[in-house]
């Protein structure tokens, strides 16, 4: 199977900004906070090189399956990391923001219910079944993704939750890829694979660059350092202070009404 210019060119430039942005989170210590996100990034750039090496010495059957097969693990890890970044936002301190958990489970089963009624409704013509399969997984996969990037964003400012710089860039890049390509996949689900994968091979060149601009935004914006945190106002701290005394003077009477 060979590769055209612009193929080889998209490959070398995807693996090096993986390798870019791996070395970021390791020197800016990110990959501490995000060692899901980090294990995605490792696992992108094993997966170029298995990739690479499957076209240069297999057939292009053997390409197809493997493409497809470690397609989905990477579906599975970029699910991971979403629920990583879900628990920054809404459970910073290890505990969850009060009525989130409730609302968050619902995102997540009211998207998948409406990824898979989108994935079921599409009917792409294909030569073998193998390949209507692939394309209705990649579209419930994308879909989903999708809604839940752009849901956690949207719950997130809904209820007032904080929302840290690096996981909203993370995010961001995730969220815009994966609604790249679920619009790739719904053009591709209309044309289908019967007559012609050359639409087919052009849309998923545009994804790949896609990608190379997402690489290129965590490589920028997890370089710098996140804003450090406002600071309570002056009022609010007495305020606060005045309830925990207040809440140390009742335990204490507690405390004593025990002991009589």
């Amino acid at each position: 199977m060979n590769l055209s210019g612009f193929e080889r060119f998209v490959w070398a430039a995807g693996l090096c900004g993986q390798i870019v942005l791996l070395l970021v989170l390791l020197i800016r210590r990110r990959a501490k906070s995000f060692p899901v996100f980090t294990v995605y990034i490792s696992w992108s750039i094993a997966k170029a090189v298995v990739l690479y090496l499957v076209v240069g010495h297999l057939s292009q059957r053997a390409y197809f399956y493997s493409y497809w097969d470690l397609g989905i693990v990477d579906e599975v890890i970029q699910l991971l990391v979403f629920y990583e970044l879900a628990v920054h936002v809404f459970c910073p301190i290890g505990v969850w923001a009060r009525d989130v958990r409730r609302t968050f489970v619902g995102l997540i089963c009211a998207s998948t219910l409406v990824a898979f009624l989108l994935a079921w409704l599409a009917q792409p013509t294909a030569r073998y079944p193998i390949q209507t399969f692939v394309l209705r997984s990649s579209f419930f996969s994308a879909t989903l993704l999708s809604e839940l990037f752009v849901g956690i964003l949207v719950l997130s400012v809904t209820v007032g939750l904080p929302w840290k710089t690096h996981v909203a860039r993370i995010a961001q890049g995730l969220g815009a890829y994966s609604i790249v390509c679920a619009a790739k996949d719904i053009v591709t689900n209309y044309v289908g694979l019967s007559r012609d994968a050359r639409v087919f091979h052009e849309l998923d060149h545009l994804r790949v660059l896609a990608y190379l601009g997402c690489e290129a935004y965590w490589i920028v914006m997890l370089w710098q350092e996140a804003p450090p945190p406002r600071e309570l106002p002056e009022a609010m701290r007495k305020k606060l202070y005045t309830l925990q005394k207040q809440v140390e003077d009742e335990l204490n009477t507690i405390r004593e009404w025990r002991r009589k």
